[in-house]
């Protein structure tokens, strides 16, 4: 897979006074697990949006590798958006292909611990389950870089933190770019090669800091919460983005 490269010069609501975003430059390297952390309505889902190929309407331009396209996405919502009338199984196959081997759905069922739940229809799963089923869709279209937008918001912590687990361990046996956007340091910590930090409205890029935490020390609370305490001391700013 080649870079991506992010160049959004302005982007304006047509009811609104101000940019939304404005001057924002973004690279994604290949297979890196980045954080985006900023605060409430800064304009993160509008920043997926654009990445998506769901709003055009801005002034800039996405480059994969030398070409001005958007990238094969992969996107989780916040609401793990399941058609009730379909069950798990049936839900993660209308993300394939035709030429995708269904196989693919048995794999990463396995890896989300799920394979006893691909029949079940989702009013019968519990919401850390269902998150789990919208990370499976989205991994079975092979995307080039998977979005995802707060997608553990609504889990109590145990959940979050088993869920989290079972992420990294998908996306370490099937490695993609990653944009994942949380208000939780802890968790950005937990998660991300890379943090970038981004302003209010109109949103820019603030900082970017590489996580130095190695991926077999991210379970322990300790190390991520003594980086984050060297974070917040190192950079002040960072305090009023979360």
């Amino acid at each position: 897979m080649t870079d991506i490269q992010i160049n959004i010069n302005n982007k304006t609501y047509p009811t609104a006074t101000k940019p939304s975003i404005a001057d924002l430059k973004l690279s994604l390297n290949s297979n890196e697990f980045i954080c985006l952390v900023g605060p409430s309505g800064c304009g993160k889902t509008t920043l997926l949006n654009i990445i998506a190929g769901l709003d055009n309407d801005y002034d800039g331009g996405i480059l994969v590798g030398q070409q001005h396209t958007h990238p094969k996405i992969g996107y989780i919502f916040q609401n793990p958006r399941l058609l009730p009338w379909r069950t798990v199984r049936e839900n993660i196959e209308l993300a394939l292909d035709d030429n995708q081997s269904p196989e693919v759905i048995d794999t990463l069922l396995e890896v989300m611990q799920l394979t006893q739940a691909q029949h079940v229809y989702p009013e019968r799963l519990s919401l850390g389950m269902s998150r789990r089923v919208a990370i499976i869709r989205a991994f079975a279209v092979d995307p080039e870089v998977l979005l995802m937008d707060e997608p553990f918001v609504s889990l109590d912590a145990p959940t979050a933190r088993q869920v989290r687990e079972l992420l990294l361990k998908l996306w370490q046996q099937r490695p993609h770019t990653v944009l994942f956007v949380t208000h939780d340091l802890r968790e950005a910590i937990a998660l991300a090669d890379r943090l970038v930090f981004l302003s209010a409205s109109p949103m820019r890029v603030i900082s970017e800091i590489a996580v130095p935490i190695a991926r077999s020390e991210r379970h322990s609370e300790l190390a991520v919460e003594s980086f984050r305490q060297q974070l917040l001391k190192n950079h002040p700013e960072i305090k009023q983005l979360l």
